[in-house]
């Protein structure tokens, strides 16, 4: 019998700008996000949830919430979200009143089941800073939370990521008290992925011993400059998501990520003819 799939969608850094606004003057990020949410409900078969890796909104006020709200709407799969460095938690909280939140105040950490699978959403935003930090508390409900269960596989998901991408101006952004971070995933196994965001690439390593990945974004992508070569700049590149497949059914599981591209292509076509031969 084949092992069942769990399927996480990650969506990341959708900047939502108000009604009518272009972010940086040229990025339609409304746009994006409505194909992005078309794409998720006509992808087969329809994952079983959304995580929504930060920076929701751009400036933030309220308006981009409320245009948010209306842009996530039509979306067919139930959803979490944390902050970035662009959102506001308060605006957050109001936007997204009925989350599972571990706390009444402060960081917007969750814990959201799905079957056989712990998705553990950190909150890594500091209050108008653009780098991330895991505070005291995040840090001991993680551990706490961990400490729960030995037998549940449990997914990360933060902001900003733990690790040096090598894009200069993106790297002096990220978390930075990362290793207070893998002290944790280190004593717990049942950790299997640390999913981040905010770059705008999809990037690929290991971090504490466990495969760690950078989220894409449905809009525009961060330029991949590797040697302080430009001053920070972006490109309009080819939009993605990812798509976190757990199976179950071994003897614990085992995780594969997906590369999902935005927007219709060309196909499917077949490789073989009606006589089973390679066309």
């Amino acid at each position: 019998m084949s092992p069942k799939q769990l399927r996480i969608a990650q969506i990341s850094d959708l900047h939502v700008k108000p009604r009518a606004r272009l972010a940086y003057g040229r990025v339609d990020t409304a746009k994006a996000l409505e194909r992005c949410v078309t794409t998720l409900n006509e992808f087969q078969p329809k994952p079983d949830f959304v995580v929504i890796s930060g920076d929701l909104a751009d400036a933030p006020v309220v308006e981009e919430y409320e245009h948010l709200c209306e842009l996530l709407a039509p979306l067919e799969i139930p959803f979490a979200a944390i902050p970035g460095n662009h959102d506001s938690r308060e605006m957050m909280r109001a936007a997204f009143p009925k989350a599972p939140y571990a706390s009444p105040s402060g960081a917007l950490n969750q814990k959201v089941e799905i079957d056989a699978i712990d998705l553990l959403l950190l909150d890594s935003h500091v209050p108008g800073a653009p780098h991330g930090e895991l505070d005291a508390s995040t840090l001991q409900w993680l551990d706490a939370t961990l400490s729960a269960s030995v037998d549940r596989p449990a997914l990360l998901f933060l902001h900003h990521p733990p690790f040096v991408a090598g894009i200069w101006h993106m790297d002096r952004q990220n978390l930075r008290n990362a290793h207070e971070l893998a002290a944790i995933v280190c004593r717990h196994p049942r950790v299997q992925l640390v999913a981040s965001g905010h770059v705008h690439r999809a990037v690929l390593t290991t971090f504490a011993g466990r495969p760690c990945t950078i989220c894409p974004a449905p809009n525009h992508a961060v330029d991949l400059d590797l040697d302080h070569l430009r001053e920070p700049a972006f490109r309009v590149e080819p939009p993605a998501f990812h798509l976190h497949t757990w199976f179950t059914g071994e003897e614990f599981g085992a995780l594969v990520t997906h590369h999902v591209p935005i927007d219709e292509f060309d196909g499917p076509h077949p490789f073989f003819g009606p006589h089973g031969k390679l066309l």
